[in-house]
């Protein structure tokens, strides 16, 4: 067994898992009777008082529409709003905060880029590949692509391992590849992808590739200039933010190339009933009033991750998967799913005769919670032949003591069902 104490030293503050806890209200109460163990973290993570804090001050100091405005509410409000932009501009490396575009999330972001860009430069006859590890919202948009442009889709495998297999992804590209979309971090498997290959390769043919950060950017270091993708979207609450909101990064010549995706107020110069005239980027992709308040938030999210450190974040993250790994292994009957080399901090699992749903509902009787089912990505369960996983994954807030909560949980459950 192990303290909930851990402390981490590295080149930032020092990390201490105790003091991180102490930021997270939501932690602090039973479910169930039992202290909640909390390792849904790839569907949603939760949020500390900071980010809580600045949802209300908006609400009570600055609520007004951005941007519009002239009066002092309007003004704080706008500010506050593009501050946001420039701190997520800094966080990804973005070259201008003219490149980030606010969306309400991830899915929002592929579906911009597959409707905006997709339908102006998609042909009858041309490619677009992703991967068989695609979450559906990386999957579904270019599918209605390809249907209405008469595209063709295609899709790298993965082995057993749940790896890409990068020699046929070349075998795949052809001189009419124009779209490559990939994950870089599978929410089912914790696969991270050799992204910067796939760039690279992807631009040799001629092909201009997105990146589904939304597993990835609450883990590892994003560089979008070093990566040198063209377009990268995140959600805000996968990187403790506030839900609706999210980013679509786009190089500022394919972003001014695409038409709007949405018409209405703030993406225009000048409307008339004859002819629009269409406002630069970013607002040109923000049709309407925004998620104001969340986009707000989201600053304080970032900030968190910028204070507590991504290096110190992701040790203390691997540390907790490699531990729960081991133990996972000498566990009878069980099988991880997904044994990349490298991987974030999320582990699939399945039991011998005992349905993933059960063991979520089981675990949740002793306050853990986990996620299971296919986790939309369901040709990839189709791949290993099972209907879903039950899925563990870990957060910067969790300890190792709740680890030994879920395997000792798991062992309890084996048990009683094979009585």
């Amino acid at each position: 067994m192990h303290d909930t104490q851990q402390t981490i030293v590295t080149d930032q503050p020092v990390f201490d898992v105790t003091e991180i806890r102490k930021q997270f209200p939501i932690l602090h109460q039973e479910v169930n009777g039992r202290p909640l163990v909390y390792f849904d973290n790839a569907a949603t993570t939760q949020k500390p008082l900071a980010v809580i804090q600045a949802l209300d001050h908006y609400y009570e100091h600055d609520n007004a529409n951005i941007h519009r405005g002239i009066h002092t509410l309007a003004e704080r409000a706008t500010a506050a709003f593009e501050q946001t932009r420039r701190t997520v501009k800094s966080f990804i490396n973005a070259a201008e905060a003219e490149e980030v575009i606010f969306t309400k999330g991830t899915t929002d972001g592929i579906n911009l880029v597959a409707t905006a860009y997709g339908r102006k430069f998609i042909q009858a006859g041309d490619e677009v590949i992703i991967s068989a590890m695609e979450h559906h919202s990386n999957i579904v948009p270019w599918q209605m692509l390809c249907e209405e442009k008469q595209g063709i889709l295609k899709v790298i495998p993965v082995d057993e391992n749940g790896e890409l297999l990068l020699d046929q992804f070349e075998q795949l590209l052809t001189d009419r590849t124009k779209i490559v979309s990939l994950v870089y971090a599978s929410n089912s498997l914790g696969t991270i992808n050799p992204v910067k290959k796939v760039i690279d390769m992807a631009h040799q043919a001629g092909a201009v590739v997105l990146i589904d950060g939304a597993q990835a950017t609450a883990h590892l270091d994003i560089d979008v200039q070093k990566l040198n993708c063209d377009f990268f979207v995140f959600s805000s609450h996968k990187i403790f933010g506030p839900t609706g909101t999210g980013i679509l990064y786009g190089k500022r010549r394919l972003l001014e190339k695409m038409p709007p995706y949405q018409g209405g107020g703030e993406m225009i110069k000048n409307v008339s009933f004859e002819k629009t005239t269409y406002n630069d980027i970013p607002y040109k992709f923000e049709a309407g009033t925004p998620n104001i308040a969340d986009v707000v938030a989201m600053r304080e999210a970032i900030n968190f991750i910028q204070q507590t450190g991504k290096p110190a974040i992701a040790t203390h993250e691997q540390q907790l998967l490699a531990y729960a790994t081991s133990a996972l292994e000498n566990i009878p009957g069980l099988k991880i799913i997904g044994r990349a080399k490298e991987k974030v901090s999320v582990v699939s699992l399945i039991i011998d005769g005992i349905f993933h749903f059960d063991i979520g509902q089981m675990l949740d009787a002793r306050g853990i919670a986990i996620r299971t089912g296919h986790h939309c990505t369901q040709p990839l369960m189709e791949q290993y032949g099972i209907e879903g996983t039950a899925r563990a994954s870990f957060s910067v807030y969790n300890t190792m003591e709740e680890v030994d909560n879920l395997i000792e949980g798991l062992h309890r459950i084996i048990k009683m069902m094979k009585r």
